[in-house]
């Protein structure tokens, strides 16, 4: 009995172990189950958002591909507007053509057309009363021609002379600007902008010219207005405005491009001539480098005289030292000027001689008040010292060498190079003829006191009575040498 006890509690000992291993198992299969069914459920969702992403997706192509067709058929519609502009641009130079022919032919025949009907006669006829004094019917004849908005500057320009003169500008610019407003034609509107008072008429040229930059006749208008003709005196930004607008004139002349804008070709040949002969007047001026400030530097024992010089007449100069910081002025000499009829600017002003190298601004006014500049002049004050004394010792070459100066007969001064000696590397000699094989030795330059001689040197040497003449060659400190000079023995 106790065997078999035994046995069935081992039986049941190993049912529970069994039991247990089953519960193991179950569990690890219900949580691979729940694993299974989180992923599945993740799957589901993500399988969701790719459905809307792919939706979405569909609809911006969608939207794409009706942008792409909106623009490629804007695309179209812009090049039939350029295709249609480009044949009305043709269409209208043609007709400039066929008027300036048509009215070319009238001018050969001369007299009035007793019924014009065209453009080309209503502006002959208009030329023709002009002529005759009969100043009503060319007004009638030039409103005519304006009724047709042709496109040509010549007949509207006469025009306007003419109302200037029997109703002033007022009434001018009153006539024009109805026609403006009327009309396409940006002649009529250009020419009406040339009816107003000075710095007004200058304004409205600049906008009409910033609207319209490829209108050619606009430049050499513009030109006018800095012209000596309209100002009496230019200063040199207005001669640089007048260049500038009559070479971008003259720049349409290639392959008759200025044709299309004139009726009377005598017109057009005017403006050329004058337009040519202005720019060969006017010369370099757009070459500024050529028409800035220049700086002379002067050194004595006390510091820096610097001698500015301006390229027109000014009313005003100031000058700063460094590339920031306010400007000096250098005041009024105690005299007027004859072209401006103002007191003159001083033309210097000094720096003391301890001033290190660096840069210095000049700027000016203008006769009519208007700032010019600044310009940056770089200054070196040892380049400046070389040069200026080599200026001296270039110009007064003749007092080099003097022979028994003051009755010291046999000596030889050279005081003056000496003095000057900063700008001299070496200086060679030959006495009678001979070759240049001595050498006058030069204290060194001291640029504290550049032109005084140090105490315990001989500004002279002695040489024989036989000694007639002297020759010498001057070697600067910039590499240069001067031409050999000859000196008699009086």
């Amino acid at each position: 009995v106790s065997a078999k006890v035994a046995k069935i509690e081992q039986t049941v000992t190993e049912t529970q172990k069994t039991v247990e291993t089953v519960k193991q198992s179950t569990d690890k299969v219900l949580q691979k189950t729940d694993e299974i069914a989180s992923v599945q459920q993740q799957q589901t969702e993500q399988g969701a958002q790719t459905q809307k992403t792919v939706e979405a997706v569909k609809q911006t192509t969608d939207a794409l591909a009706d942008t792409l067709a909106d623009t490629v058929a804007a695309g179209q519609q812009q090049q039939a507007q350029a295709e249609k502009l480009q044949a009305t641009t043709e269409q209208i130079a043609v007709s400039i053509d066929t008027i300036a022919k048509g009215f070319a032919a009238l001018a050969a025949q001369g007299g009035a057309i007793a019924e014009p009907k065209r453009p080309d006669e209503f502006y002959h006829n208009a030329r023709v009363y002009e002529l005759s004094g009969d100043m009503l019917n060319a007004r009638r004849s030039y409103l005519a021609f304006a009724g047709f908005d042709v496109d040509a500057i010549d007949p509207y320009t006469r025009f306007a002379t003419l109302l200037r003169v029997q109703d002033g500008k007022a009434g001018a610019r009153e006539v024009f600007g109805a026609l403006a407003d009327k009309g396409k034609a940006l002649s009529i509107k250009l020419v009406h902008a040339l009816q107003f008072e000075d710095a007004q008429r200058l304004q409205k040229l600049n906008t009409f010219v910033a609207a319209n930059a490829d209108f050619a006749p606009a430049y050499f208008l513009l030109s006018q207005e800095f012209s000596e003709d309209r100002l009496g005196f230019q200063a040199l930004s207005d001669k640089r405005s007048e260049a500038t607008a009559l070479t971008k004139f003259l720049s349409y002349e290639k392959d008759g491009g200025l044709l299309k804008y004139f009726v009377d070709q005598t017109q057009l040949a005017d403006w050329l001539d004058r337009s040519r002969s202005r720019v060969a007047a006017l010369g370099d001026v757009l070459d500024a480098k050529r028409f800035a400030p220049t700086l002379t530097p002067m050194r004595s024992n006390q510091g820096w005289s610097m001698t500015i010089s301006i390229p027109e007449p000014a009313t005003g100069i100031s000058w700063r030292m460094g590339d920031s910081g306010p400007f000096t002025e250098t005041g009024f000499l105690a005299l007027n000027d004859q072209t401006t009829g103002k007191p003159m600017p001083n033309p210097s002003f000094e720096l003391p001689d301890s001033t290190a190298a660096g840069s210095i601004a000049i700027k000016y006014l203008d006769i009519r008040g208007r700032e010019t500049g600044p310009f940056d002049i770089r200054f070196d004050p040892e380049a400046a010292l070389q040069q200026g004394n080599k200026q001296i010792l270039d110009q007064f070459w003749t007092s080099w060498i003097a022979f028994d100066a003051s009755g010291n007969r046999g000596l030889v001064y050279f005081s003056q190079m000496l003095s000057y000696r900063c700008a001299i590397k070496a200086v060679h000699y030959g006495l009678n003829g001979a070759a240049l094989d001595k050498e006058i030795k030069m204290p060194p330059c001291d640029p504290k006191d550049p032109y005084a001689i140090p105490y315990d040197y001989q500004p002279y040497f002695k040489v024989a009575d036989s000694v007639k003449a002297m020759s010498v060659q001057v070697t600067y400190t910039d590499g240069t040498q001067s031409p050999v000079r000859e000196y008699k023995r009086q």
